[in-house]
């Protein structure tokens, strides 16, 4: 087993286990032993992706299922992780296939237009968002919600691009994924990951499949949105609620890295970063 990683990419000792979080149950391999794929659910786009990605990411990768939680085995929600490096989908999506649910996220347009690639994202169900924040649709969140209304799961990255805290940590949030959930009167559920840095350092392309590297995957409880359900979804709802999730994300990474993060969380605009693009 590979040590836990520093922001860095570098070995540190197991923090979370000398704070005592080792108490969660951990389990190793499958995430839910038995579970079994819905008949119909995986197309032949997703079959031929999951043949490369998922054999490669099981050898790279020595996932540790913290907590009780596991994704729902059925009906549809809102899945709200933290973001650091690029390879970060590759490995949550890993994650949510083990759990035999499709992932399914919104992605940047450019990607669709890459060939065979882009075909392979179309023919996944992959949502395409322009930079400006618009779809094909005219609307950022309109593929969410029609996946949502057919009882799929989307995977929304509540921070929008990597973030920008210097540590990792989850920095401020942007209202999306709240947005949906509540819209839509789905659960929100917040999720963390740690050791993807392992694989790859932020903003690298460079892959390091060997050794193995720790993964510790942890999923929270539905984020309790009833303060916020009945109200007009406008942007001070979305605002408040959002931090909420992110609080709650922010929580689940502090019991993967036995850390505290800090008190306030990072804002690129008060410290002079753009909103997108490497910023390193």
């Amino acid at each position: 087993m590979s040590a836990p990683q520093t922001g860095d990419g570098s070995a540190r000792p197991d923090a979370r286990e000398a704070r005592g979080a080792s108490a969660l149950p951990v389990a190793t391999g499958v995430p839910v032993r038995g579970r079994r794929w819905k008949r119909g659910e995986l197309n032949p786009a997703f079959r031929i992706v999951a043949s490369i990605v998922i054999p490669t990411f099981r050898f790279s990768s020595n996932y540790h299922w913290v907590g009780p939680n596991r994704l729902p085995a059925d009906g549809a929600f809102v899945l709200a992780p933290n973001h650091f490096t690029n390879i970060d989908p590759l490995v949550v999506g890993t994650a949510v296939y083990l759990s035999r649910r499709a992932p399914r996220f919104l992605a940047k347009a450019s990607l669709f237009k890459v060939p065979v690639f882009g075909g392979l994202m179309s023919g996944m169900g992959q949502i395409p968002v322009e930079r400006s924040g618009r779809t094909r649709l005219s609307d950022p969140l309109g593929g969410g919600r029609s996946l949502i209304e057919q009882g799929g799961a989307i995977i929304v990255y509540p921070e929008g691009t990597l973030t920008r805290d210097p540590d990792l940590w989850p920095m401020r949030g942007k209202t999306g994924a709240v947005r949906i959930a509540l819209e839509n009167d789905v659960p929100l559920i917040p999720m963390a990951h740690w050791g993807t840095q392992g694989i790859m350092a932020r903003y690298s392309k460079k892959l390091r499949l060997f050794p193995r590297s720790r993964v510790d995957v942890i999923v929270g409880d539905p984020v309790d949105l009833s303060a916020y359900r009945g109200r007009p979804v406008d942007q001070q709802t979305l605002i408040e609620a959002t931090e909420v999730l992110m609080q709650r994300i922010t929580e689940l990474l502090e019991q993967l890295r036995g850390e505290r993060a800090p008190a306030t969380r990072w804002d690129p605009a008060a410290n002079n970063q753009k909103e997108t693009g490497k910023f390193e």
